[in-house]
């Protein structure tokens, strides 16, 4: 690990002067930074820590019925929060079904949405990785690459977003919040993180000393909540990030699909929205053709990047079981196996 300076703002206004500053970057729980500069992944000049900036740990309920969460809530706090819980379930079940319960202590909301690729590659200083190393190449390429992106990759990296809360926040048209130099700003998760092509280094749209203080999810999306899953298949049951991942929401006039809302997890080098595959499924039947013909939809684009083809074919089938477990309802109570689709029937209760 490099020597670097260390501050510790007292507001967002000197933390944002201080980031501004090259070579900075922002500390709050430390859960992924940390491990990246030990390793030598990352190699900041100063860290900005923010962690006990006063305003950004509140979970909020916004008057028209939308919620506002503080970039340093923690996300087990977040998880458990019963409200949370009610009316955006698939939220609560992705924090759930990822990291351990420690980690979840002390990670936080900000942290989780801008944490960086697992690809092995990226964390081994000696392997080539534009997005570490501008320019160096890519050794996933031509490398263990099983669990890398089918959709949105380009020849310059390969490598997937990590993050279980980015997918089912992006479903539901999640807005962050943003302050910098010039001011304040609200960028749609959707658009955080654009795809590799040849500047795979630039992994956000954040400016310089932007900080991250809020997400806001609007209350249109509580429609879903009685039909909303996250499910997750992974190489063992605990504590592993996604091989492929889907978020689904439907909101329902009987039989028929008024609203959807879709995401995949594990695919791409952002969580990845389904727009074709809701399009396909708005104002027609809940039923197990449309299912398929809208997980179709959602992949018609994908193609490997090495070997990882049965990955699509993975991507269509968790897509297709979370709008199953969608139409058959929000279970009352967290499966043992929170996200699993090998997870107990629904109402099993949750051991934590």
């Amino acid at each position: 690990m490099n020597r670097f300076d260390y501050i510790r703002p007292a507001s967002v206004a000197e933390a944002v002067a201080a980031a501004t500053q090259p070579g900075s970057a922002y500390l709050a729980g430390g859960t992924n930074l940390v491990d990246l500069m030990k390793g030598g992944a990352l190699r900041p000049d100063c860290l900005v820590d923010i962690s006990r900036l006063p305003g950004l740990d509140r979970i909020e309920w916004l008057a028209d019925g939308g919620l506002r969460i503080g970039a340093l809530v923690r996300n087990a706090d977040l998880a458990h929060d019963a409200l949370v819980q009610a009316r955006f379930p698939a939220v609560s079940e992705a924090l759930l079904s990822g990291a351990s319960a420690q980690l979840r202590n002390v990670a936080t909301l900000g942290g989780n949405l801008l944490q960086q690729t697992r690809c092995p590659y990226f964390y081994d200083t000696a392997s080539a990785c534009n997005r570490r190393a501008p320019g160096s190449g890519c050794d996933a390429l031509q490398g263990e690459n099983r669990s890398h992106a089918v959709l949105g990759w380009s020849d310059h990296c390969i490598a997937t977003h990590p993050s279980d809360l980015c997918v089912p926040l992006v479903a539901l048209d999640a807005v962050i919040e943003v302050q910098g130099p010039q001011g304040s700003r609200g960028i749609p998760l959707e658009t955080l993180h654009p795809l590799p092509g040849d500047t795979p280094h630039l992994e956000t749209m954040l400016s310089p000393g932007e900080l991250i203080t809020a997400v806001r999810i609007p209350a249109e999306a509580i429609a879903v909540a009685g039909h909303a899953r996250y499910l997750k298949v992974r190489e063992r049951t605990s504590f592993a990030f996604a091989l492929v991942s889907a978020a689904a929401g439907l909101e329902l006039d009987g039989g028929v699909i008024r609203k959807a809302r879709l995401a995949l997890g594990g695919v791409a080098a952002r969580p990845w929205r389904a727009r074709v595959a809701e399009a396909a499924l708005e104002g027609g039947p809940a039923t197990a053709e449309a299912f398929a013909r809208a997980a179709e939809a959602a992949l018609a684009d994908a193609r490997p990047s090495g070997d990882n083809a049965f990955k699509i074919e993975l991507a269509r089938r968790i897509l297709i079981r979370a709008l199953q477990e969608a139409l058959a309802g929000t279970p009352e109570q967290r499966p043992a196996l929170p996200a699993s689709p090998f997870a107990p029937p629904s109402g099993a209760r949750h051991v934590a």
